[in-house]
């Protein structure tokens, strides 16, 4: 099984950015997550750890993956998604807890974001061909 590992290096109100790489497959790409809130449901990005990850399909994401054994939480995803911040101060979220991946990182609207979401996450699904995998997060 194939190891993943994302890095956070940037934690605001805003959104948890990080790289997200798999040195075996070479493809990294950048992260977003909800800032750190104590893992609250909805609200907060998930504690640093090692996972498992699988394929799930639902009808709003189609195929995508699923971050399984977190603590208090469930249906932790990985899909495209431009915004994470925390809504309580007022900022855009496209998040309740999710991770989304990018091509880049920078300014949407007067807010971080990734970007490059949707085609990001496409290369990574098809990279991975609907093989679970283990996510190591720092």
């Amino acid at each position: 099984m194939k190891t993943f590992y994302l890095h956070r290096f940037e934690k605001t109100d805003q959104g948890t950015i990080g790289i997200w790489a798999c040195p075996a497959l070479g493809f990294s790409c950048f992260a977003l997550e909800l800032p750190w809130r104590d893992n609250k449901q909805g609200l907060s990005c998930i504690p640093p750890g090692t996972y498992t990850v699988v394929p799930r399909w639902s009808r709003k994401y189609g195929y995508h993956y699923h971050v399984t054994g977190v603590k208090g939480r469930m249906l932790i995803l990985i899909h495209p998604l431009n915004f994470a911040g925390d809504k309580t101060k007022g900022y855009k979220t496209h998040s309740a807890g999710c991770i989304g991946l990018g091509q880049k990182h920078g300014w949407l609207a007067g807010q971080r974001a990734i970007l490059n979401s949707r085609v990001t996450v496409n290369k990574f699904r098809n990279l991975m061909n609907n093989q679970p995998f283990k996510l190591t997060i720092t």
